[in-house]
């Protein structure tokens, strides 16, 4: 009896009627310069005719669709079917998080979004490469290697004569396949050579810099012997240093009278 009054204030209750908006790929990859579909779908109780508009967000919110019309930067490499938006010929530039919001004025909840997150991937680009053009022997030697571009970020590697080079616990150099860099302690002449580095992702394919020639070259004769002089006269003026210390501690040398222009002259007196 109790059943049949509750059953009639139910039906007699106003309905809370709302907007529902989904996404069947909430995230979507797709290669540089191909279409990318970004997917909105809704439901509505009662408005037949909902407000449908599409922002990007970035440093700040950009409009994408707005007043059932395309933004100025997007007129026309897109459209609309639904709520579905599609993008022609994407760009690293589009990448980024789109948000498709409905608006349902008939609806008791008259509002529903869903975030659509588009990631542009590309290929290698050709990589810059920093190689000297000599070096001396027995410096060390830091080779670069970037690609700014592709998307996800390259990976490295370094050839020398068109021999990749692989890097161990014997070899003098280390590689850092991430960074791309080629590191030397200590170059010998068995490194010179020529050297190019190749960028890679799993987008497209590997691209390479044009090959350069390292030079390893031995330290001029007279900047050896300029060197090596230095060297020797320091040694012995610190070898002059001690023994005079040494003699006048023990008492066995004493200042001159005389004195020689810009010198000091010591004599051993028995």
């Amino acid at each position: 009896m109790l059943a049949l009054p509750l059953l009639m204030i139910l039906l007699q209750s106003p309905v809370c009627l709302s907007v529902t908006v989904s996404s069947n790929k909430p995230n979507v990859e797709v290669h540089e310069h191909s279409d990318a579909v970004l997917s909105c779908e809704f439901r509505t109780e009662k408005d037949q005719s909902p407000r449908i508009e599409w922002k990007k967000k970035g440093k700040g919110v950009t409009f994408v669709y707005f007043n059932q019309k395309f933004t100025s930067s997007y007129a026309r490499r897109a459209k609309i079917e639904g709520a579905t938006l599609t993008l022609h010929s994407v760009t690293q530039k589009d990448s980024g998080e789109y948000r498709c919001e409905v608006t349902a004025g008939e609806d008791h909840v008259n509002l529903g979004e869903t975030i659509v997150t588009l990631n542009v991937l590309v290929p290698p680009h050709v990589p810059s490469c920093e190689v000297p053009s000599s070096v001396f022997v027995g410096a060390g030697l830091d080779l670069l290697c970037k690609d700014k571009l592709s998307v996800p970020p390259a990976t490295y590697r370094w050839f020398k004569d068109n021999k990749a080079l692989t890097a161990t616990a014997d070899t003098p150099y280390s590689i850092d396949p991430h960074k791309g860099s080629l590191k030397f302690q200590s170059v010998s002449k068995t490194d010179a050579g020529m050297y190019r580095c190749e960028s890679s992702n799993n987008v497209g394919a590997p691209k390479s810099c044009v090959a350069q020639q390292l030079k390893i070259i031995e330290y001029p004769l007279n900047m050896t012997i300029l060197i090596a002089g230095a060297a020797g006269f320091v040694v012995l003026a610190l070898f002059c240093c001690i023994c005079v210390c040494v003699c006048r501690r023990r008492g066995c040398c004493k200042k001159s009278e005389y004195i020689v222009p810009a010198d000091f002259v010591f004599k051993c007196v028995k």
